[in-house]
C-alpha cells in the first residue's frame, strides 16, 4: 500500500494536468453543439458523400443532427487519443527508476520485485479510472447543461470501451517498460498511433478489415457502438487477452531484469 500511495502522489500532477485538459475539451465540444445544430444535417450529407475518409473515421453511418452520433465521433476522438496518450504514458512507469537511478535504493527494502511491479501497475490503472470518471461527470453535467437529448446508454457504452482501450494500451506500455530503461514511452506513444491508424485502415476496405482484431480502438469506434447497441464480445475478449499476457510478460521479465 505504501508503494501504491507513493506513485499516486508522485504521479498526481500529471493526473490533474491531463484530466483537466481533456474533460475542458469534451465539454466544450458539447457546448458548440446547439451552435452547429442547424448545420448538422448539410454537415452529415457533406460527410456520407466523402466516400474513404469517411469511412475511416465512421462518418460515412452517423447523422451529426443527433447528439449522441456527434458525440461517438467528436468527443469520442478527443477522449480516444488523449486517454489513450495518458495511459501510454502513465503505463510506462517499471523503467522510472532505472532512469532516475532509484531502483537500488527502492529494491533494497524488504518488498519483493512482484509486489513493486504489482503497486506500480494498480496505481496506473487507478490514475486511469479516476480520469475517465473525471471525464465522464464533466461530459454528462455538460450535455445536462446545454439542455439537448442523447442516448445516456450509447454515451456510457462509450466511456466503458475507451476505459477498456486505456487500460489494454496501459499494460502494453507497462509490458514494453519493463525491457527498456530509455525509449519506452516514445514506443508507447508510437504504438497508440500505430494502433489508432490501423482501426482507420481497416474501416477504409473490408480488405483489411480483420485488423480491427488487432487494434483496441475497434471496440471503442462509436459508429460501431451506434449501430450494434453495444460492445462486440470478440473484442472484450481480445484486450483481455492483451492485458494479461502483456502484464504477465512484465512480471516475468522485472523479476530476472538486471537493474
Amino acid at each position: 500500500m505504501t508503494l501504491f500511495l507513493h506513485e499516486m502522489r508522485r504521479a498526481r500532477l500529471s493526473l490533474l494536468i491531463w484530466t483537466a485538459v481533456i474533460s475542458f475539451m469534451l465539454a466544450l465540444t458539447v457546448f458548440i453543439y446547439p451552435q452547429m445544430a442547424q448545420q448538422m444535417d448539410e454537415m452529415s450529407k457533406a460527410f456520407s458523400e466523402m466516400g474513404d475518409f469517411s469511412k475511416a473515421f465512421g462518418m460515412d453511418s452517423l447523422n451529426f443532427g443527433e447528439l449522441t452520433d456527434y458525440f461517438c465521433v467528436e468527443c469520442g476522438n478527443v477522449l480516444g487519443l488523449g486517454g489513450a496518450i495518458f495511459a501510454a504514458i502513465a503505463g510506462a512507469s517499471l523503467a522510472k527508476e532505472e532512469r532516475e537511478h532509484t531502483a537500488e535504493y527502492l529494491l533494497s527494502h524488504p518488498v519483493s520485485r512482484l509486489n513493486v511491479a504489482g503497486s506500480k501497475l494498480c496505481a496506473v490503472w487507478c490514475q486511469i479510472v479516476i480520469l475517465n470518471g473525471a471525464v465522464a461527470a464533466v461530459t454528462s453535467l455538460s450535455i445536462l447543461a446545454i439542455g439537448e437529448k442523447a442516448d445516456a446508454g450509447i454515451i456510457a457504452l462509450s466511456f466503458v470501451a475507451y476505459l477498456i482501450l486505456q487500460l489494454e494500451i496501459a499494460a502494453i506500455a507497462f509490458a514494453l517498460s519493463s525491457f527498456a530503461v530509455r525509449g519506452g514511452l516514445a514506443a508507447g506513444i508510437g504504438i497508440v498511433f500505430g494502433l489508432y491508424f490501423l482501426n482507420i485502415l481497416a474501416n477504409i476496405t473490408e480488405d483489411a478489415a480483420f485488423l480491427k482484431n488487432l487494434t483496441p480502438f475497434a471496440l471503442a469506434d462509436g459508429a460501431g457502438i451506434r449501430e450494434s447497441g453495444g460492445l462486440e464480445g470478440k473484442y472484450i475478449a481480445v484486450s483481455a487477452f492483451v492485458v494479461i499476457a502483456a502484464v504477465t510478460l512484465a512480471l516475468l521479465r522485472y523479476r530476472k531484469k538486471d537493474l
